[in-house]
């Protein structure tokens, strides 16, 4: 696994640790919607020095950035809509729109959305779970209290 999908998938299971009843769900019912603002770069800068020699398929594998989202659904069986976004800058309203289109089209029941990014030593996360269903620890879904954790540091 690259990087990305390395810090993506840890991110995931941080996330949905305590309190994501995954079995209340269908796997159509939950997807997962991301962004960063290099892409797969770091994996691609790795992959275009195996082909001084011999291009490696299994980097190759990995110079997509929607594979961060493929190894989070093959380990949680998420079967939903789902999408990467490349963004200068997190939008927290932006993604905010495209998860719920997908939860009030009756797309999605659940959603992890949020920014993975990794280049060389820089890296960060932040993911968010949104669930249709609310229960008494349930947080407004916004673009303000998703900015207030992603500004966070």
């Amino acid at each position: 696994m690259d990087n990305l999908s390395k810090l993506g998938w840890l991110a995931a299971e941080i996330l949905l640790k305590e309190g994501f009843k995954e079995y209340n769900y269908q796997p159509e019912e939950v997807g997962v919607v991301l962004a960063n603002s290099n892409s797969s770069l770091d994996n691609d800068l790795k992959y275009a020095d195996t082909i001084k020699e011999f291009p490696s398929p299994a980097v190759f594998v990995y110079t997509l950035p929607n594979i961060v989202i493929g190894e989070i659904c093959i380990r949680h069986k998420f079967k939903g809509e789902h999408a990467f976004f490349i963004q200068d800058n997190f939008d927290a309203e932006f993604i905010k729109q495209q998860v719920n289109y997908l939860l009030e089209n009756d797309n999605l029941q659940a959603c992890i959305c949020g920014w993975v990014e990794v280049l060389e030593q820089n890296y960060k996360a932040v993911l968010f779970l949104v669930e249709k269903k609310k229960t008494e620890k349930s947080l407004l879904f916004s673009a303000e209290n998703m900015d207030n954790v992603f500004n966070k540091d």
